[in-house]
């Protein structure tokens, strides 16, 4: 009974303290609502009484950043931070130091879909290579890609993706794909088309010169997703089913140098 008495207490406390966590983030990054926290490791106490967290997940979700992006998801991994427990408890959260920070943005298709006027689209990671070349031997099953994007430490500035809408040609449902890069600017990341196909119930047809010409273009733009969370600079891209992602980390920042969600810097 004392043993269960002592875990409700440990979880209780670290309600408190995630809440706290919460309210300050949702300041500091300008959200319309509070983030989600989680302060990970047990007992939370004795992480709590040292001032000392291996790992803390901040997490938002229906981000709106300008018109067209409405739905962005904000994830910030905090590794080795130190925090006061009284700075915890009472809210203050400016002398908060963490040592390693992962942060990202996720931008879903439906948003990327509005900015190119393409409702329905979807989203799938593609090889680079296959991007490139159209060669099946170049290709790479979603799946095997998300295993290898998952094992990653940090992306790379570029990333394969393949998009996909449907429309009705004669009366007959077809799926126009077209294959691109995803790249990382300065200031935004950017869908650069590469190639096209058109899907239809007989298979798949490599569209002629003049109709990819036309057609291309409708899939390329340039989107500028916000800042990540606590002024990291982007590093890195990558694809998901359903969304793309950018990518930062820094090192030796505080809760402080939290940032609104305005443009890439």
């Amino acid at each position: 009974m004392l043993g269960a008495l002592l875990v409700a207490a440990d979880f209780g406390f670290a309600a408190v303290a995630e809440h706290q966590v919460s309210q300050q983030a949702r300041k500091q990054l300008d959200l319309s609502d509070d983030p989600g926290v989680t302060i990970h490791g047990f007992p939370f106490t004795t992480q709590a009484l040292g001032g000392e967290y291996e790992h803390i997940t901040l997490s938002a979700d229906g981000v709106a950043v300008q018109d067209a992006l409405r739905n962005l998801e904000l994830i910030a991994e905090l590794r080795n931070v130190t925090a006061p427990l009284n700075d915890v408890i009472e809210g203050n959260t400016d002398a908060i130091e963490i040592g390693e920070l992962e942060g990202i943005v996720k931008i879903r298709q439906r948003d990327v879909g509005r900015l190119i006027k393409l409702p329905n689209l979807e989203i799938e990671p593609a090889a680079q290579e296959f991007v490139k070349s159209g060669d099946p031997k170049d290709e790479v099953s979603v799946k095997d890609l998300e295993e290898r994007r998952d094992a990653m430490d940090s992306f790379p500035t570029t990333a394969g993706l393949r998009l996909a809408t449907t429309t009705r040609i004669a009366g007959s449902k077809t799926e126009i794909v077209a294959y691109g890069i995803l790249e990382l600017t300065q200031t935004s990341v950017s869908i650069a088309p590469h190639r096209l196909e058109i899907g239809h119930d007989n298979g798949t047809t490599v569209v002629p010169p003049q109709v990819r010409e036309s057609l291309l273009p409708q899939f390329r733009t340039t989107i500028s997703p916000g800042s990540l969370p606590f002024n990291v600079r982007p590093s890195g891209v990558a694809v998901q089913q359903g969304a793309v992602i950018v990518q930062g980390k820094a090192n030796n920042v505080t809760f402080a140098d939290g940032a609104a969600l305005t443009s890439l810097k």
